[in-house]
């Protein structure tokens, strides 16, 4: 009930946010061009909150949040006065209303600019791309990706972080291969190239990187003990720093996970562990405390694991000053909003299974999660969204801007606008297209969340 009402709440802000902008951009403009705004809305519906301002604007909040609006002074909706014809809509010239049109779209990728200026200036606490285990005979390992081996673009994508080398694999599905740069354990940097022919890929029930036989990296945890803590069960069985814990009760310890789990199972029972000590090989039983878990009582011993160090610099903080983390969140929008069209293209192409269309539950689950995960995480999602709103909003749909967009183009070639009737016909039509792709989204949700 909690994350429902969190992600609700998530979806709200993010949608507010995306909705006020792209309509901002259009009023903005509009003012601009010298046409009457007769009403901002941020949400559909009966008004929850409105105020008129000086400028004679109402602007209001509406019950619905999904969308929002900008009416403008227009004569063929309003009886407009002889007075006030000169600032309607309508009686502007095609370069000003394509202006006003383009401006929503321009604000979504402006907003999306500024989101992710903010969140390299703050900086992005990750880790580097490095390969962890890599599965026989997959893909990774037929392209010789070994594990050690830092991902450092994929394709055209600087890959600093896991989040860019997926959006760099997302932009290549329905491509025959991708080249990765890869550098491994000793600096020295290489190509290999991905063979994609193959590849079956299923967002639904794989990872981007599982489906490519790639694991992130962790680092290996041996079964030699780095610590013994004092007073502690395995201290009093005499356990010591150093010890290689090769079996427990005659079954052969292969890793420490299997390890703990034995132990986790065993409160209060007397284990027979087998050690290497400084070469040679030792039985020494070990009775298992006991201690109050999430799930009751479980086992402990008070041993610590040695572990693999670190590769230089794997966790670190992604930052730029004032004037990077502008160029930083430019560069980072255009790549957004080149891997969106890719999408659509390959959606309308086939490469890309309409089972990616993700609906308001998908996006208000990533912007809880997203929210959940920290202010930056946030602001990454909200720009990835902007740039996808604004895309969509290009489309050459008539009931979008680009539709819009389109019928502007056309006029300025033929010098007189589209006819109304035809204009009447491609609304019906684009309206029919989006609602259709709404309810795939939206059965797509379905699909994912109640099965």
């Amino acid at each position: 009930m909690f994350d429902f009402i969190g992600y609700a709440a998530a979806f709200a802000v993010t949608l507010g946010i995306l909705v006020a902008f792209h309509e901002f951009g259009h009023f903005w403009v509009a003012r601009r061009c010298g046409v009457k705004v007769i009403t901002y809305s941020v949400g559909f519906g009966k008004a929850i909150w409105s105020r008129t301002g000086k400028d004679g604007t109402e602007y209001q909040l509406g019950v619905i949040p999904l969308g929002g609006y900008v009416r403008m002074l227009d004569e063929r909706v309003d009886e407009v006065a002889e007075h006030e014809r000169h600032l309607s809509f309508n009686a502007q010239s095609v370069y000003k209303r394509f202006a006003i049109v383009a401006a929503g779209p321009i604000a979504n990728f402006v907003l999306a600019v500024a989101v992710l200026w903010l969140m390299f200036g703050i900086g992005v606490p990750t880790v580097k791309p490095i390969i962890g285990e890599v599965a026989a005979d997959s893909i990774a390992s037929r392209a010789n990706l070994q594990r050690g081996d830092e991902i450092v673009q994929v394709g055209n994508i600087e890959a600093y972080d896991w989040q860019q080398v997926q959006l760099g694999l997302m932009s290549a599905i329905g491509n025959e291969d991708v080249t990765l740069v890869v550098r491994s354990r000793n600096g020295n940097e290489r190509m290999q190239t991905l063979d994609l022919s193959d590849w079956q890929f299923d967002p639904e029930t794989d990872s981007t990187f599982g489906s490519l036989g790639i694991d992130v990296y962790q680092p290996h945890v041996y079964t030699e003990l780095a610590e013994v803590m004092d007073d502690s069960p395995a201290a009093e069985a005499g356990l010591q720093q150093g010890d290689v814990i090769e079996t427990v009760n005659g079954e052969a310890v292969t890793n420490w996970q299997q390890l703990t789990e034995v132990i986790r199972q065993s409160p209060g029972q007397m284990l027979a562990l087998g050690i290497s000590r400084n070469g040679n090989l030792q039985q020494i039983s070990a009775l298992v405390g006991e201690q109050e878990g999430a799930s009751g009582v479980i086992g402990y011993l008070g041993i610590m694991p040695k572990t693999e160090a670190l590769p230089e610099g794997y966790v670190f903080n992604h930052q730029y000053g004032i004037v990077g983390g502008l160029v930083k969140g430019a560069q980072q929008t255009w790549d957004l909003m080149v891997i969106s069209v890719q999408m659509i293209g390959k959606l309308l192409t086939g490469d890309v299974s309409v089972k990616n269309l993700a609906g308001p539950l998908s996006i208000a689950e990533g912007a809880g999660v997203s929210a959940g995960n920290g202010f930056v995480y946030f602001l990454s999602f909200l720009a990835l969204l902007s740039v996808n709103l604004g895309i969509i909003n290009l489309l050459p749909l008539p009931v979008l801007d680009g539709g819009h967009l389109a019928f502007f183009m056309v006029e300025w070639v033929r010098g007189k606008p589209v006819s109304e009737k035809v204009q009447d016909v491609c609304y019906r039509i684009g309206a029919a297209l989006v609602f259709a792709l709404m309810v795939l989204a939206i059965s797509n949700d379905i699909v994912r969340y109640a099965f």
